[in-house]
């Protein structure tokens, strides 16, 4: 199927979901796409709809296939339905709503306790360490998507200079940690294994089920990282 010049597949995720494909790619364009999508279908949502997942390049829609049931017909199945649905969304216009992108600003300290790949990888790149955090710090980070652990936030893109591939085995991981992998670059908000290039940690909360909105960030976001010393990383 085609939308706006752009190929895309509709396919069912499991028995009470369905995914809108854009490709397995990483575009700021078909990204924009995506979170304004995803924004649209927050406010007017479809008829059946639980939750909205958007990612790099696709939406996930999951519904409720007994409320469905009850106004379909018998000869449709949920997917069925959900799929004309969305494809008739895809066809209405939609605007890009600037007021909805936030930009964040997120304290980092980059002291050796909290940044155990500063180093090697300042060694790897034939920079210093402090040329590392000049370049982590004077980007901003598109949140493409969130996923992997809850809160967790996937920016891009990094500087080339300092773009550094996974590890090859996962290590612990304290929260808050501030990695790079590939061009991204992003943070933990739980502890966990994790592969990423560790160069510094924030003492942001970013994940908090008790709120009302759980999550720091979300997608559309634009971060900056500050550099912060130890002694406010420990007063926030």
């Amino acid at each position: 199927m085609n939308y706006q010049g752009l190929s895309y597949c509709i396919f069912p995720l499991g028995d009470s979901a369905l995914t809108i494909d854009f490709g397995n790619v990483i575009s700021d364009e078909i990204n924009e796409m995506v979170v304004a999508r995803f924004h649209q279908l927050k406010q007017h949502p479809l008829p059946g709809l639980i939750e909205v997942v958007p990612a790099y390049s696709s939406l996930t829609i999951f519904y409720d296939v007994f409320d469905l049931k009850k106004n379909i017909s018998q000869d449709l199945t949920t997917f069925d339905w959900m799929k004309k649905l969305t494809e008739d969304f895809l066809n209405t216009p939609f605007i890009k709503n600037d007021n909805e992108k936030r930009l964040i600003y997120i304290p980092v300290c980059y002291q050796d306790e909290f940044s155990p790949d500063l180093l090697p990888m300042s060694e790897a790149k034939n920079i210093t360490p402090d040329e590392l955090i000049q370049i982590h710090t004077s980007g901003q980070y598109k949140v493409y998507m969130l996923g992997f652990l809850p809160g967790f936030a996937y920016l891009g893109k990094v500087d080339e200079r300092i773009s550094m591939p996974r590890k090859p085995q996962p290590e612990n991981v304290a929260e808050g940690s501030v990695g790079i992998a590939g061009k991204q670059t992003g943070i933990y908000p739980l502890a966990s294994p994790g592969g990423w290039q560790i160069i510094g940690r924030t003492p942001l909360r970013l994940f908090n089920p008790e709120d009302d909105n759980p999550t720091l960030l979300t997608a559309g976001d634009t971060v900056q990282f500050y550099s912060i010393s130890k002694d406010e990383f420990e007063s926030y």
